[in-house]
């Protein structure tokens, strides 16, 4: 049986005089092991509230490390994590909370290789990653290993919570993330948080709540949002709950497939650029030293201008077709975006539909700069 500590018992003290939660939930929180995949925005809050609840073992996977851009809202670090393996630092501040808890880093990507090795030891997938190819690796493999999977996502104002794969105390189980979302959207159609951007607190909201329902799913008090979606706006303090079936005419998930194919993430962002001429950074501050005659574009919004730019022209993307008679014909035109890839589809669309070989992409865009040329700026 668990047991508790003198000092367990006073941590969790809040938890045992809950008639419908008492000391029995509590050793199920000991008992499970939770694996939390990503410690961005929903990991942050999700890693410090299931730590601080007492779940006796988390698992804690990302391959990432500790950005300045992080910080606005992934509350889990501070200004002296930054460089630093994002799972080190989240276990170094988590230890820090709870000594009672024993943490299992997984500082690497999970992957279609290694997703059903890695999740086989756990109960209890919580999902806090932020693409969709992750998504439905983390989904098929929960459905393969019979392990329930709590999702969130966030975008901008806006975000999603469920509870995926769950089985109930009669046997049944509950849809999967495929009855949602049976397929991807297109490629480039949903922005990452990266390029939309997502409001600071949001994730501290949907995180929470996703913490929420793994403890209920965990310790069987409450009802769980199995075949439910949770929706919030926070832009306007909506919410709504819908319904969510399975779906019978799903093909039976019995493999891992290739989840960045079955996406088409980056797939044609590549041909795009495999399609168009480059130059890099330090090539274009050549041509700028040497007062090259080129014409220089930037294809991204104008909110992304404010924050870092190269003087140059803004097109945004969406009207690049419409304003081509502001591009020139005559001389040399570098394109550039945040990162290359907007560019590199504008650049193939204008060479394809309207013929122009004069078109230059910017390699590695706005963030090759900062880091190659002017450490001072910004990077988003």
């Amino acid at each position: 049986m668990v047991t508790f500590s003198k000092q367990e018992l006073e941590r969790y003290s809040r938890h045992l005089i809950i008639p419908e939660f008492n000391i029995e939930g509590q050793r199920r929180l000991k008992a499970a092991k939770v694996l939390v995949v990503g410690t961005g925005g929903l990991g942050s809050p999700l890693l410090l509230y299931l730590t601080a609840a007492g779940v006796g073992t988390i698992g804690i996977l990302d391959f990432d490390i500790v950005d300045d851009s992080n910080l606005q809202r992934q509350v889990l670090f501070s200004v002296a994590d930054v460089g630093k393996p994002k799972v080190e630092a989240a276990k170094a501040r988590l230890e820090a909370l709870n000594p009672h808890v024993n943490f299992v880093v997984h500082n690497e990507r999970l992957t279609s290789e290694n997703a059903l090795e890695i999740i086989k030891d756990y109960d209890l997938v919580a999902d806090g990653t932020d693409n969709f190819p992750t998504r439905y690796l983390v989904n098929d493999a929960c459905v393969i290993l019979n392990k329930p999977n709590v999702y969130g996502s966030i975008f901008r104002f806006e975000g999603q919570v469920s509870v995926f794969n769950y089985t109930d105390a009669e046997g049944k189980t509950g849809p999967n993330y495929r009855d949602l979302f049976p397929t991807p959207p297109p490629p480039g159609l949903v922005p990452s948080c990266a390029e939309g951007g997502v409001l600071g607190v949001l994730p501290g909201i949907i995180g929470s709540l996703q913490a929420n329902e793994v403890i209920k799913v965990l310790t069987g008090v409450g009802d769980p949002l199995s075949g439910r979606l949770f929706l919030f706006d926070a832009a306007t303090f909506e919410t709504r709950v819908l319904k969510v079936h399975k779906d019978p005419s799903n093909a039976p998930i019995t493999e891992l497939i290739d989840y960045e194919f079955f996406c088409g993430i980056g797939a044609e962002d590549e041909e795009d650029k495999e399609k168009v001429k480059e130059i890099t950074v330090s090539d274009l501050q050549a041509w700028q030293d040497n007062h090259t005659d080129f014409q220089l574009i930037d294809v991204r919004e104008p909110y992304e201008y404010e924050i870092a730019n190269l003087h140059g022209e803004l097109i945004p993307l969406g009207e690049v077709e419409t304003a081509i008679d502001k591009i020139a014909s005559d001389k040399n035109v570098v394109v550039h975006c945040r990162s290359g890839a907007r560019s590199a589809k504008a650049i193939a669309a204008l060479e394809k539909k309207y013929g122009f070989k004069n078109l230059y992409n910017l390699k590695g865009g706005i963030l090759a700069w900062a880091n190659e040329i002017d450490p001072t700026m910004a990077k988003y």
